[in-house]
């Protein structure tokens, strides 16, 4: 099979790979329909995480069911699915507790970006669609297995809701997607901090009401002048930088929440100025699991389309393409289609 192998910084190339086998009784393999290019798989591609030599790619996906392990009761083949980028038993007393991405026997899910899949504890990581669905709902469908999910929790993380006005810092997809979770969770107002007229343009189609286009402690000024000095209810950390986790933080009110779900890299929190911001922080890496089911049926019943955040879809042979556009922010998000 084709799969997406990335063999240093800026070296993305598609390469010949043993299709993957059912090695364990709880696994199912699925075949691909769809799969994308994360703003996470950016920080290898740009050299500042090392993923090693030769790793596979891709943790987002949607597929048919093709084998499953003699374990495997809720999926079978045939079923379309949709998966999350941890795999998990959702049975363990940490799943049950809504943090399936932490689960005890969690493993990552990853070599997405290909043909075919190898998914481990199939029962607790994949959930089936109602049918087959119709093509348009792919897009929606595959921002479902880490995108939306992420953004979903970065606002149930920054307690979003009715008569919150709610920030978010970063305009990638999971910030964009973090401006309609919080619009969908009742915030009354949504303030998107982004620089970018096309991403802004998507925040507005989200739910946003309104935009700040400042950084750092100009943004933090901005988001201060909207909200009558106090700052935002609740704040989306969506890039996992320094400056972001500062912004955030001090963009929030004290006694306020910020959910956090930006991978972070050499991030380092001054005790004290978190001491006296008196701010909530809650945040990691997404459980999507819990949310799965509820966002399928969003996107099944044509509640919300988040599918609006892939603004570039090119096939599985053309992913260096796609990761080149993503790096040089010519698109939002890249879908792969094999």
């Amino acid at each position: 099979m084709r799969a997406t192998i990335l063999h240093g910084p800026g070296d993305v190339r598609v390469e010949e790979r043993p299709k993957p086998l059912v090695e364990k009784p709880t696994d199912a393999v699925i075949k691909v329909v769809a799969a994308c290019v994360c703003g996470s798989d950016l920080w290898p591609y740009r050299g500042i995480a090392d993923y090693g030599p030769a790793a596979a790619m891709g943790h987002e996906y949607v597929g048919v069911v093709e084998t499953v392990g003699n374990e495997v009761k809720l999926v079978k083949p045939g079923d379309f699915v949709v998966g999350s980028f941890f795999a998990s038993d959702n049975t363990c007393e940490i799943c049950r507790s809504g943090y399936q991405s932490r689960c005890v026997i969690n493993e990552h899910v990853g070599a997405a970006q290909a043909e075919y899949l190898r998914v481990p504890l199939a029962d607790g990581t994949l959930v089936a669609t109602p049918g087959q669905p119709d093509p348009d709902l792919m897009p929606s469908l595959l921002a479902a297995s880490d995108v939306l999910g992420t953004g979903w929790f970065a606002a149930v993380a920054a307690e979003s809701g009715p008569g919150k006005t709610v920030a978010v810092v970063g305009d990638g997809a999971v910030g964009l997607l973090g401006v309609l979770s919080a619009r969908q969770l009742g915030a009354e107002r949504v303030i998107a901090m982004s620089r970018h007229p096309a991403r802004q343009a998507v925040a507005r189609e989200f739910g946003a009401t309104d935009i700040v286009a400042e950084r750092g402690d100009e943004g933090v000024a901005k988001v201060k002048e909207l909200t009558g000095g106090m700052g935002a209810h609740s704040v989306i950390e969506a890039v996992g930088t320094q400056q972001s986790m500062e912004q955030a933080i001090h963009a929030c009110r004290p006694g306020g929440h910020v959910g956090f779900v930006g991978i972070a890299h050499e991030v380092a929190l001054n005790g004290l100025d978190l001491f006296f911001s008196g701010v909530h922080l809650h945040g990691g890496p997404a459980p999507v699991r819990r949310f799965l089911p509820d966002l399928i049926k969003l996107i099944w019943d044509r509640a919300i389309n988040p599918g609006l955040v892939f603004d570039l879809t090119l096939p599985l042979d053309q992913a260096p393409e796609a990761y080149k556009a993503m790096d040089e922010r010519r698109a939002i998000k890249a879908l792969l289609q094999p």
